[in-house]
């Protein structure tokens, strides 16, 4: 079911906006359309470009939060759910254990 519900949606996590909806829908409790709206608004983009790789792979490059592959120079793990918790305006636990244990 996972799986059938995940190709209908058509966003594909890190490859286009899955990922950052998903946590819009987790950590603040919204409903999958508002959530949309939120990240779109927050990326720059339409809705509808949220579900297009190619548009989304060009948003992630520019925002620098993270890629299917690893790319020279690009943020991976850590760093980019830093850029993430600052594009979306949001906290993320394992950002904020991070600069609590490192005093930052």
């Amino acid at each position: 079911m996972a799986i059938t519900h995940e190709m209908a949606a058509g966003m594909g996590g890190i490859r286009t906006a899955g990922d950052l909806v998903a946590r819009m829908q987790m950590t603040k409790g919204m409903k999958i359309k508002e959530a949309k709206e939120y990240v779109a608004a927050k990326v720059g983009v339409s809705t509808f470009d949220l579900c297009d790789e190619a548009v989304m792979k060009e948003v992630r490059e520019q925002l620098d939060i993270g890629h299917v592959q690893a790319r020279v120079g690009a943020s991976i793990g850590m760093e980019a759910k830093f850029n993430i918790a600052r594009v979306l305006d949001m906290k993320i636990k394992a950002v904020e254990n991070f600069k609590r244990k490192t005093g930052m």
